[in-house]
């Protein structure tokens, strides 16, 4: 592998994808965390190593943290009724890690895995963590901050299928993958029009707004480069080389896209709050006041909320003569348009 695209799969494997978790609550994923940087250091270890025997197994077992990973999306799924955009969003970011891990194993082994050349097994590492996991989870996050909009829907369908016809394309041909490309171009677009116009508008400070405005207006230029790719792959006209993707695409995306979206979010997240997770039925959302700067504030307790009561952060509903406004998004146990749900 190159040092550059090295680098990148390193960001991934130990801070986007670890800090992602953190964004995420279910069946299994607390004990994902904790024990994640036990496969993610080795398989960092295993990027700098030439092709053999140490690199393999120092990368399997990075394989085996991320096939754990992904073994949780079944149990979330049982939990998931009915199967809205956003879980397909976040079972997508559960599940795609493992098909980088597997494409480290097969190009760290030097295997060319069902025929794949190795350069093509090298940038299938870094796109399922980025393309994969992060573009996912961040779809997901952004439908939920944005209730009722189609255009979160839109995002949080898009960007998985988008992702699996890149995917499926490896399989079929180029065209496919261009059509791949294109839908996942046409989520990550929403993703980032939500995110500056609804998510970043109501940031609480300078900081969380400048990450979340980073982090949307470098979708514009890093997924035109990924259009050009598969375009030029498909068409055979002129068409960035690999490298200069890496440092185009690759470094735009992970730096500008990645990193700072899962910074922001957890700055956007109340300290009294639960990570992003699937709320079970039992949802109440409760009027307040509206400003330009504020987009919906939600309260979703994870008991049940007596009509005419209010939930105080840890305690009990108790008996209100009505909802009052809520000022900050942090207090009352709220969920905001920036916090994970």
């Amino acid at each position: 592998m190159t040092a550059l695209v090295n680098l990148i799969v390193m960001l991934g494997m130990l801070v986007v994808v670890p800090c992602g978790l953190t964004l995420i609550h279910g069946p299994g994923i607390a004990a994902v965390r904790v024990f994640w940087l036990v496969g993610a250091v080795p398989g960092s270890v295993a990027l700098w190593l030439p092709r053999g025997g140490p690199a393999t197994g120092l990368a399997a077992v990075y394989a085996a943290a991320t096939v754990v990973l992904a073994a949780t999306a079944p149990l979330r799924l049982a939990r998931t009724r009915p199967l809205a955009p956003r879980e397909i969003a976040v079972l997508t970011a559960l599940v795609t890690p493992s098909v980088a891990g597997l494409a480290l194993v097969a190009e760290r082994s030097g295997h060319r895995l069902l025929g794949f050349d190795l350069k093509i097994l090298e940038l299938t590492v870094p796109h399922f963590h980025f393309a994969g996991f992060t573009a996912a989870l961040m779809a997901g996050l952004v439908c939920r901050a944005t209730p009722g909009r189609v255009a979160g829907r839109l995002a949080a369908l898009s960007v998985p299928v988008g992702t699996l016809l890149v995917l499926a394309g490896y399989f079929i041909d180029d065209w496919a993958e261009l059509a791949g490309a294109v839908v996942l171009t046409a989520g990550m677009w929403l993703v980032g029009l939500l995110t500056w116009r609804e998510i970043r508008t109501g940031a609480p400070d300078r900081l969380t707004r400048g990450l979340l405005g980073t982090s949307a207006a470098v979708l514009l230029a890093t997924m035109l480069l990924a259009l050009s790719w598969a375009l030029g792959e498909a068409t055979g006209i002129p068409h960035p080389t690999p490298a200069w993707m890496a440092a185009t695409h690759g470094l735009g995306n992970a730096l500008g896209f990645a990193l700072c979206s899962v910074l922001a979010w957890r700055r956007l997240r109340p300290s009294d709050e639960q990570p992003y997770e699937r709320r079970d039925e039992q949802r109440v959302e409760r009027p307040v006041e509206r400003t330009a700067a504020q987009p919906d504030v939600r309260l979703e307790p994870d008991g049940r909320l007596e009509p005419g009561g209010r939930l105080e952060p840890g305690g009990r509903p108790e008996p209100d003569e009505g909802p009052e406004p809520v000022r900050d998004g942090a207090e009352k146990g709220v969920l905001t348009a920036g916090t994970p749900a």
